[in-house]
């Protein structure tokens, strides 16, 4: 008997957002059929004449951005002769396809890559901001493709079969011209927060050199700075504890616990942790309830990151928790201990990974103005950080809002 429920779908292959005027069905094509591909290569390294010539030499590593120009390192014309790489048009789309797969950047400039790279071309008619948009947006057709025991890799043959859906030159160009004007907003903020940063860093070093000074409010000079230990500035400087993890009892309870990569992932405030623990899980360890607006130093694996915690947490014994003394400021301690970066690199001690101790820590030696300047300096620094944390909740929205595009504008 026939299945009743057996039909033709009309319907045709387009996207749900269009502009007008375009009302032909895409076709389905094949990555091979729309893009030239080509492999890179690595000249010999220890045949100095093969590099430091003028070719820009990419690795995937320096594909962070959408846009790349120069390469960390650059090969000669003897060097591309005696390798499999190739000279790559500007505009062509490097694509990292080896270990790291699915990462693209669009080259600014004649270049080259290593073997870490299939890139793209596009063939007549079609365009290369288009390819690359639809490349950025099916980066999981990439990964979902690739295979190999050692390192993951998707080959120059299996890109070439991947499907794409897409319509005539003109209507390639309209989404490409509309994606750019996006793409300079997004930029633009991108630039904003980077000269922000740079100001700040600038005005970190001019202010801790004490190259510039504030004055009062009315206009004197505050006193000179004393040194002090960052211990002597503290009520308690304690480290963490971890409760057994074998114990579920001591987890899962109302208690925030502190992971490293939630200090990174969230900043100069700390506001929520992924973790959390029991009271038993405390009155088992080492470990107590930091009060908030503690300043929270990182000793393990991201030496030197600091923080304040915005709300009582437990931590781990891979950060110190500095309680300060009611004349400190807090938020200057975190700005000079931002700055201290620089310096603490001579207190890691060697190991599988590098770390600082407690006693080390609490042994750096500070320079510390009085706390009216202390509150001067905070509020400055502070203020510059509300316009870096305003311009990247900018740019996160246009990221998102480009993300909504990209899954309307391709089928």
């Amino acid at each position: 008997m026939m299945d009743t429920d057996l039909r033709i779908d009309t319907k045709k292959k387009v996207p749900s957002l269009r502009f007008a005027g375009f009302d032909e069905e895409w076709k389905e094509k094949r990555l091979g059929e729309v893009a030239e591909i080509t492999g890179g290569g690595t000249p010999e390294t220890n045949i100095k004449d093969y590099w430091d010539g003028p070719i820009q030499w990419f690795t995937p590593t320096e594909i962070k951005s959408d846009f790349v120009l120069k390469s960390s390192r650059t090969i000669t014309e003897l060097g591309l002769k005696k390798s499999s790489a190739k000279i790559l048009p500007k505009g062509a789309i490097l694509l990292t396809t080896r270990a790291t797969i699915g990462e693209a950047s669009i080259a600014l400039e004649e270049c080259t890559t290593n073997q870490g790279f299939q890139s793209l071309v596009a063939k007549e008619n079609n365009h290369n901001i288009f390819l690359f948009n639809w490349i950025k947006y099916n980066k999981f057709e990439l990964i979902k493709r690739a295979n190999g025991s050692t390192f993951p890799e998707i080959s120059k043959s299996e890109i070439e079969q991947i499907p794409i859906h897409l319509p005539a030159l003109p209507e390639q160009q309209k989404i490409a011209s509309f994606l750019t004007a996006v793409d300079k907003k997004l930029q633009a903020l991108k630039q904003q927060k980077n000269l922000l940063e740079k100001y700040k860093k600038g005005m970190m070093q001019k202010i801790f050199s004490q190259e510039i000074r504030f004055k009062d409010d009315e206009g004197k000079e505050f006193g000179e700075w004393g040194m002090k230990k960052l211990g002597e500035v503290c009520k308690i400087a304690k480290s963490g504890g971890t409760p057994l993890s074998t114990k579920k009892e001591y987890y899962n309870g109302d208690i925030p616990f502190l992971s490293i990569s939630d200090m990174t992932l969230q900043g100069k405030y700390l506001n929520w942790t992924s973790n959390h623990i029991s009271q038993l899980g405390i009155d088992n360890s080492s470990s107590w309830v930091v009060p908030s607006n503690s300043i929270i130093y990182s000793m393990y694996a991201s030496v030197g990151f600091v923080a304040i915690n915005k709300t009582r947490i437990a931590t781990s014994q891979a950060v110190l928790n500095l309680i300060l003394k009611e004349n400190i400021n807090t938020e200057f301690i975190y700005y000079t201990l931002l700055d201290f970066q620089k310096k603490v690199s001579k207190f890691i001690t060697t190991g599988t990974q590098g770390n600082v101790n407690a006693q080390s820590v609490k042994a750096f030696e500070i320079h510390l103005p009085t706390l009216p300047e202390q509150t001067k300096i905070a509020n400055f620094l502070s203020a510059i950080d509300e316009k870096i944390s305003h311009c990247q909740v900018r740019i996160t929205k246009m990221e998102q809002y480009k993300k909504g595009l990209l899954q309307q504008l391709f089928v």
